[in-house]
């Protein structure tokens, strides 16, 4: 049977990690709201000059308010995961996160601010 163009031959898999509003999340004051996200830009800057942290940012507009942000990380979901329990607003029970597997067609991203190899190649899975 012939192959289906619309189907990549090769994927690039990225670690991709999603921040959710938490529904329990504390009540904090202005000023411990201000606080807890300096602190967790900081430490999302620190994993960035470390090169585990590729790319993040908010959202804005979503249908769903509790989706708050993403990050592509360069490592295997279990480091993803442990970093984001190490975020501060993790940590503070204002955030959740998923972490998953995300399949783009190979190539169909670069990123040239990145000092190593994101993500890694794949062929597409046998059904």
């Amino acid at each position: 049977m012939a192959r289906d163009p619309d189907i990549p031959d090769a994927f690039d898999v990225y670690t991709l990690v999603v921040l959710r509003r938490a529904d329990d999340a504390p009540e904090m004051s202005d000023d411990e709201l201000s606080d807890l996200q300096t602190r967790h830009l900081a430490y999302r800057g620190d994993l960035a000059r470390q090169g585990v942290l590729v790319v993040n940012g908010p959202f804005s507009q979503q249908g769903d308010p509790s989706y708050r942000g993403m990050s592509i990380f360069a490592c295997d979901l279990g480091e993803a995961a442990r970093l984001s329990d190490g975020d501060p607003s993790v940590v503070a029970g204002r955030l959740r996160y998923d972490v998953m597997e995300w399949w783009v067609r190979a190539g169909a991203l670069t990123f040239p601010l990145a000092e190593g190899a994101v993500g890694d190649r794949r062929s597409m899975p046998e059904h």
